[in-house]
C-alpha cells in the first residue's frame, strides 16, 4: 500500500477501495489562485488513481471561485440518484471541493470561507455522498504553497484519502 505525506509531517496510507465502489469521484476545483488549486487538484486525482480508481471515474470540474464550489458539488450529487457503494457505475461515490482563499484587508475572506464551509456542511448533512472540504483558508501565499505540495505536504492528497475513506463507509452501511 502506498503512502502520502500528511501536513503534520507523518505518512498516511492510501486506503484500499471497497469492492462495492464502482461510481464516480468528482474533483471540483476553483480556478481562483490556480497555482495553488491546480496543485491540490492534481494531487487529489493522483491519489485516487493510485488507489485504483479508473481515470474515467475521476470527473474533474473547474469553477470560477470558491463560492461556486458548493453549487457544482450539489450538481454532482444531484446527477446521480444511485446510492454510493451500490456498485452502480453512475453513482457519485464522493466529491472533493478544492479552493484557496487568502486573507486580505477586507472582510471578503470571511464571507467566502463561511459560504463555502456552510455549503459543504449542508451537503454533507444530507448524507447522499461525502463532500470533502479541500479548501485552504490561509493568511498568506506562503502558507498556501506550504500546503499545496510544499514542506507541509499536499492537502489535496489528504482530501482524496478522506474521500476514499468516506466512500468505503457509505459502501459498508
Amino acid at each position: 500500500m502506498s503512502t502520502i505525506l500528511n501536513t503534520n509531517g507523518s505518512a498516511i496510507h492510501i486506503p484500499e477501495i471497497n469492492e462495492k465502489i464502482a461510481g464516480n469521484f468528482y474533483v471540483i476545483t476553483a480556478d481562483w489562485n490556480q497555482a495553488i488549486t491546480h496543485s491540490l487538484r492534481d494531487a487529489a486525482a493522483g491519489v485516487l488513481r493510485r488507489a485504483g480508481i479508473a481515470k474515467d471515474k475521476i470527473i474533474q470540474v473547474s469553477v470560477p471561485g470558491t463560492v461556486e464550489l458548493v453549487n457544482a458539488a450539489a450538481l454532482a450529487l444531484k446527477k446521480s440518484s444511485a446510492r454510493p457503494g451500490s456498485g452502480n457505475p453512475d453513482a457519485t461515490e464522493g466529491v472533493i471541493v478544492i479552493g484557496c482563499v487568502i486573507r486580505g484587508d477586507t472582510p471578503h475572506f470571511d464571507y467566502v470561507c463561511q459560504i463555502a464551509a456552510q455549503g459543504v456542511a449542508d451537503l454533507n448533512a444530507k448524507g447522499d455522498a461525502a463532500v470533502i472540504f479541500g479548501v485552504l483558508t490561509v493568511d498568506n501565499q506562503q502558507q498556501a504553497l506550504d500546503r499545496a505540495g510544499g514542506c507541509l505536504g499536499n492537502k489535496g492528497a489528504e482530501a482524496a484519502v478522506a474521500a476514499i475513506e468516506m466512500a468505503n463507509i457509505h459502501a459498508s452501511v
